[in-house]
């Protein structure tokens, strides 16, 4: 029986369908319960004024995920003050649900590639499994480079799986994901110059993009 929860983060500026086909593969891959789809307020990594208001972001994630079973909005981020750091959210959920449940964290392969930035990584990994997304054609293998320096006695690669292990048990998992090459800043763009953005995003979405003009006008990526 799936068990266990997903933690997919991000400005979702706007939500797009790759966004959810990601969200489902990596569900269904690792039998998860739930992905909890996590809007941040204050993502520290970008240029606060340049991000939609959280209300707005909020609107269109619950829209597209609305009646899709195993999705869920999770407004955690947006209800805490200061920057979103993904340490604080992880252990929001670990308090929740205990010790022993599992927790997988997702993010892109790219911010993958600047995970020793983050606030407490190390820490992260002691605490959930953390999935790295690719889309084919970039390899979906790790290897002991892509590990943090800070983190990396702590791991073992592990042959059959093709994931690190923690010495805490957890993993660091890498899968590959349907490619589509869909962003949320060409989105906006094509709304900005008054192009179609059918089948990019769901149908609730599109109609609440074309309700309100989001993005209609300058909006900066």
């Amino acid at each position: 029986m799936p068990d266990g929860i997903g933690i997919f983060g991000g400005t979702f500026d706007p939500v797009h369908v790759a966004h959810l086909r990601a969200a489902e593969d990596v569900r269904e891959t690792l039998d998860l319960a739930e992905i909890r789809f996590v809007p941040a307020a204050v993502p520290p990594h970008k240029n606060a004024r340049a991000v939609t208001a959280p209300a707005e972001r909020l609107r269109m994630l619950e829209l597209a995920t609305a009646g899709i079973p195993g999705f869920r909005v999770w407004p955690v981020e947006l209800e805490r003050q200061g920057p979103s750091y993904s340490i604080d959210t992880i252990r929001a959920l670990r308090a929740e649900i205990g010790p022993s449940r599992r927790i997988a964290f997702i993010l892109g392969r790219d911010a993958f590639a600047e995970f020793d930035t983050w606030k407490e990584h190390a820490a992260i990994f002691a605490l959930c499994d953390v999935v790295v997304m690719s889309r084919p054609p970039r390899r979906e293998d790790l290897t002991i480079a892509d590990i943090p320096v800070a983190a990396r006695r702590a791991f073992c690669y592990d042959g059959a799986s093709g994931s690190f292990h923690h010495e805490s048990g957890r993993r660091v998992i890498p899968l590959s994901v349907v490619p589509l090459h869909i962003s949320a800043t060409d989105i906006r763009a094509r709304l900005a110059a008054g192009r179609s953005i059918r089948f990019l995003v769901p149908a609730a979405v599109e109609a609440y993009l074309a309700s309100t003009r989001l993005y209609r006008s300058t909006h900066a990526s």
